[in-house]
């Protein structure tokens, strides 16, 4: 069982509201646009990271993180990229290996607005965490906590803080 904490769109602001949730967490991901690498390296310091580079990110930060990750983690088969897009929209570069090999989680940013559903054609679970930064258009910050166990998604709960 694995305690996950998902963000994305901290545009290179972090602070003791996300961290206190870190510290919750047992591995934290974040989908993207991380601006700066005091951001991940604060994370680093009290668990570990998963993180793909957004299309803000500098090439320090896109030397650090992939594009994309696929990964399995308590036996869901993960993928995590910034610009996915969404359910029946998925972004043009990823959409044939979508259709052709689902994961049973997919995870994206960008768009910094929260969203969970699923997708019945790929038979997945769809998750955005909105945006944990304050740069942007959403008056509302917003991050995602989840357990993994047993190849089950489970206690699902949205993180709503102010800007």
């Amino acid at each position: 069982m694995k305690k996950i904490l998902l963000l994305s769109d901290t545009h290179s602001h972090i602070d003791d509201i996300i961290l206190k949730y870190a510290i919750q967490a047992d591995e934290i991901w974040h989908a993207g646009d991380i601006g700066s690498l005091e951001v991940t390296d604060a994370i680093q310091e009290i668990k570990p990271l998963r993180a793909v580079y957004g299309n803000i990110d500098d090439a320090k930060i896109r030397g650090e993180f992939p594009l994309h990750q696929r990964f399995d983690c308590e036996g869901v088969d993960v993928w995590m990229t910034h610009i996915g897009g969404s359910p029946g929209r998925y972004n043009i570069d990823i959409r044939e290996e979508m259709n052709q090999n689902p994961p049973k989680l997919f995870i994206c940013g960008h768009s910094h607005i929260l969203k969970v559903m699923h997708d019945k054609k790929n038979r997945l679970l769809f998750m955005n965490p909105g945006a944990a930064g304050k740069h942007g258009f959403h008056k509302v910050r917003t991050m995602l906590r989840f357990v993994l166990d047993a190849g089950q998604i489970k206690n699902l709960e949205i993180v709503e803080f102010g800007r």
